[in-house]
């Protein structure tokens, strides 16, 4: 069987990928159903882009990279496909927008899309083999229990990383590359909770606080979740994404600055109080709890001096924490790094030395922050790689 196109997962970028690249286009996924990291995504309502979507808001070894996609193809123009499709939506919190009703909106929304330039689609199908015959992609497909054959003048790797694997994810797409000489950055989970293997917040398990949370030089301003294998939350997700293990992570529980005028007022006003019933005041008292034991605060508001608020003030907000390790690819909304892209276009998503293989989506490495960013990229890098294939069929 021929086909001008061949891609390699039935995810955001492969399914965006296969509404714009034109001629005959066969989708083959090992899943049962089509969009199924769409589906679980923002809590069934999926978080589809970010109003903020810029460069800044991704990491790779080639900041720079990512441009040339995110600027031919913005959030704007996603905003305009949802639209003709008549799905509603809402801006949460930081530009962060989801579905008023389902993620499956989205889903149906790229499956018609497919299905008015006549692409086909194969689910419960595993590629075997992949090979090159000097002008053709040639795949060996497992599907109903028989292999097929088929080739293809373009052959698309949208297969992802490795987050979820109970969703079906695995490396498979850097195999593949790899086959063609591209190379592979270290990948490791991103967008990922953080863990202590003593277990240390399982007494303020559900505790969560507004803070910023610093790793690796860089900082984010959200809630902070205690659990009992140790931190997730919003702020923690987001510094996952520049921690390595053996780092330590900073927690500022009083990201606004005001808690010292806060107590000096208190010592004035409620002298005779506990300096941790002071606190409660101002945070979970679960919290204060551990706080109270963690950082030897006693006795009470009206006894301590300036310098012994300024003193506590500081260790709130420079609270820092080496975690043991992070819940891994099991939970990991996505995969830092991945295929290098410095053999790829960075207009066309397509190798460098290997005329007509594509790589686009999570599969590159290229990891959004969390907040719509990575769907983004999906759209951005899918619509480059296809509309350059439909340009080359023309």
């Amino acid at each position: 069987m021929e086909f001008d196109t061949v891609i390699i997962g039935a995810g955001a970028a492969g399914m965006m990928c296969a509404a714009h690249c034109g001629g005959q286009v066969l989708v083959v996924d090992h899943a049962k159903a089509a969009g199924e990291k769409i589906r679980i995504s923002g809590g069934g309502r999926c978080n589809f882009t970010n109003l903020g979507t810029s460069s800044a808001n991704f990491i790779s070894k080639n900041p720079h990279f990512c441009k040339s996609a995110l600027k031919r193809y913005t959030q704007w123009d996603f905003l305009d496909l949802i639209a003709r499709h008549k799905i509603d939506w809402h801006e949460k919190t930081l530009g962060q927008l989801f579905c008023d009703g389902s993620a499956k909106q989205i889903v149906a929304m790229l499956l018609d899309e497919m299905t008015k330039v006549g692409a086909q689609l194969w689910l419960q199908s595993s590629v075997r083999e992949v090979r090159f015959d000097g002008s053709r992609y040639v795949l060996s497909i497992e599907r109903d229990g028989a292999l097929a054959e088929v080739s293809a003048r373009n052959l698309v790797l949208a297969s992802g990383g490795k987050s979820i694997p109970k969703m079906g994810a695995s490396g498979y797409a850097y195999d593949v590359a790899r086959q063609f000489a591209l190379k592979i950055t270290e990948t490791r989970p991103a967008l990922v909770p953080l863990t202590f293997s003593d277990q240390r917040y399982a007494p303020i398990s559900g505790v969560a606080v507004p803070a910023r949370v610093t790793a690796g030089g860089t900082g984010f301003d959200e809630a902070v979740l205690f659990t009992h294998r140790g931190l997730s939350g919003p702020a923690i997700l987001q510094a996952s994404s520049y921690w390595k293990e053996g780092d330590s992570v900073t927690l500022d529980i009083d990201p606004s600055g005001t808690l010292f005028e806060q107590l000096r007022s208190a010592r004035t006003e409620q002298g005779k109080r506990d300096v941790s019933t002071v606190l409660t005041q101002r945070f979970p008292a679960r919290l204060v709890q551990h706080l109270m034991q963690e950082f030897a605060i006693s006795g009470r508001i009206g006894d301590q001096s300036d310098k012994a608020l300024e003193a506590l003030c500081d260790q709130l907000r420079s609270w820092e924490q080496r975690p043991t390790g992070s819940e891994g690819y099991r939970t990991a909304e996505v995969t830092l790094g991945g295929v290098d892209t410095d053999g790829i276009s960075s207009k066309t998503m397509e190798a460098k030395a290997q005329s007509g293989l594509y790589v686009i989506g999570e599969a590159l490495d290229v990891t959004g922050w969390l907040g719509g960013y990575n769907f983004q990229w999906a759209w951005s890098s899918g619509w480059a790689a296809g509309t350059a294939i439909a340009a080359r069929l023309d």
